[in-house]
């Protein structure tokens, strides 16, 4: 019986063994496979979409600001310098958006890290300021927001990419040739939609950040603030701004995302307009980020309020998201 009792245990014992090796190996193998995905840092929400877009299964790619922070006043911590130093591809929009990116890069210390500048091929547009001290000759950083710049940065992205994991080039290629075929059925959604409108004049209650947009589809632009969020508008500036609404019969006012809307109901309040989003889609609330938001569905949400507030057609579909 003792002996009976003895091999029991021993095959037990075996059995056991047997389990932790196989739970072993594919431990093992998990994180070879997490190894070999690249690590990509972006900075700012369209670039961790596009990035997540061209990239699928092969990289992991993380958003440095933390959500719903807005980046013009995000202050990197040295945290974010060490999740940069481990990455094997680090991508933002260039030295205009990003002027805290350069303080991360002096601590940087990997050799093999690809540093993108997702603006290089880019015509940039100059900035609009209200502060007289802002530097001459600086220019407007929301890149992305013309979508033929948005598939250039695809392409930059694609090539950092394959710089460093050649061995998926042609998947790279072809994941970044379908976003782009995304981005142009995009744009054709915004030249059809904006095509027969009755206004063409956007009000903004918040910093200069469509200037790309209103370009492209031919639409005039007043922003209540310059290209950052910090640059508060002045009393003279809001006056004006009242004057213009009214003699221009304007009846809604766009408010932008991760700020207050403040200025926004303010201005509503002296003109009876009414409130509606415009999201340049920096950043995403951390709700958005679970529910796992995307670029091109922040701006679908941008055209259905843009086509209200123009009054561009009969809107059949319910109004857009507002605070009024």
């Amino acid at each position: 019986m003792k002996k009976k009792l003895l091999v029991f245990i021993a095959l037990l014992c075996a059995a056991l063994f047997f389990i932790l090796l196989v739970l072993a190996l594919i431990s093992q193998r998990n994180l070879t496979e997490t190894s070999a995905e690249l690590q990509v840092v972006t900075t700012l929400f369209p670039l961790y979409d596009f990035s997540k877009n061209i990239g699928h299964d092969h990289i992991n790619v993380s958003l440095l600001l933390p959500p719903g922070v807005e980046p013009h006043s995000f202050e990197p911590k040295p945290s974010d310098v060490v999740a940069v130093n481990k990455a094997d591809v680090f991508v933002y929009t260039g030295k205009f958006m990003e002027v805290w990116a350069q303080d991360i890069l002096n601590g940087v210390t990997n050799p093999h890290l690809e540093v993108v500048d997702d603006s290089i091929g880019i015509q940039l547009i100059p900035a609009v300021f209200h502060d007289e001290d802002k530097p001459a000759g600086s220019n407007d950083p929301h890149i992305w927001m013309d979508f033929a710049n948005a598939q250039t940065m695809v392409d930059t992205i694609a090539s950092a990419l394959i710089v460093q994991d050649p061995a998926h080039t042609q998947e790279y290629l072809n994941n970044a040739a379908a976003y782009k075929n995304e981005l142009q059925a995009l744009d054709k959604e915004y030249r059809d939609g904006l095509s027969a409108c009755r206004k063409h004049t956007i009000v903004y209650a918040g910093h200069y950040a469509f200037g790309y947009l209103a370009r492209r589809y031919g639409f005039s632009y007043i922003a209540a603030q310059g290209v950052s969020p910090d640059s508060e508008p002045t009393a003279a500036d809001l006056i004006k701004l009242v004057k213009q609404i009214k003699a221009e019969n304007i009846s809604f006012i766009f408010y932008e995302e991760l700020t207050s809307p403040k200025i926004a109901q303010t201005v509503a309040e002296e003109t009876g307009a009414q409130l509606l989003l415009l999201n340049a889609a920096h950043n995403v609330s951390r709700s958005d980020l679970s529910q796992e938001v995307s670029f091109l569905s922040i701006m679908r949400q941008n055209l259905a309020n843009l086509k209200q507030g123009l009054n561009c057609e009969a809107n059949t579909k319910p109004p857009g998201v507002g605070i009024r």
